[in-house]
C-alpha cells in the first residue's frame, strides 16, 4: 500500500507578535475550513515540517499536539499524522475562524466606541451621513 504524499503548507508569513505554534496551527484550522486540507489528509512529518516553514520540529510537535487534544488530528504509530476523517472537523474549524473573527471586530468596534451593528454600518457606507467614501 502506497500512501498519498502529504499535504503541503501554502506560503505562509510569520507574524512575532504571534507564539509560531499558534500560526501553525491557524494555519491548519484554516486549510481545513476552507476545503484545502480534506479528512483523511495524511499531514507531513514534524520535521519535513519544521524544515519547510523554517521553525523547530517542537514548534511543530507542539501545534500538532493542540490540533490533535482538539481531535482536529490523529496520529498513527509508523503510519503518520492525517486530518481526522470526522466530518465534523470541517465544521469545529469554521466556527472556531468565526468565533475569532467575531471576537476581533467586537475588539475593533468596542476600540471606537461603537457597536458591532454600528462598525459593519460604518464600513457598508450605510452611516447616519450617509457618506460612502
Amino acid at each position: 500500500m502506497t500512501l498519498d504524499p502529504p499535504w503541503q503548507p501554502p506560503a505562509w508569513s510569520l507574524d512575532p507578535s504571534r507564539p509560531l505554534y499558534e500560526q501553525i496551527s491557524r494555519l491548519i484550522r484554516t486549510e481545513l475550513a476552507c476545503g484545502r486540507l480534506a479528512p483523511g489528509t495524511r499531514l507531513p512529518p514534524v520535521r519535513e515540517l519544521a524544515v519547510h516553514l523554517r521553525v523547530t520540529p517542537n514548534t511543530v510537535m507542539r501545534a500538532y499536539v493542540e490540533l490533535e487534544r482538539d481531535g482536529l488530528i490523529q496520529t498513527f504509530r509508523g503510519q503518520g499524522t492525517f486530518v481526522s476523517r470526522d466530518p465534523s472537523v470541517v465544521t469545529a474549524s469554521r466556527r472556531a475562524l468565526a468565533r475569532e473573527a467575531v471576537s476581533y471586530v467586537e475588539r475593533i468596534a468596542e476600540s471606537m466606541g461603537m457597536s458591532v451593528e454600528a462598525l459593519i454600518r460604518l464600513a457598508k457606507g450605510e452611516d447616519e451621513g450617509g457618506d460612502s467614501a
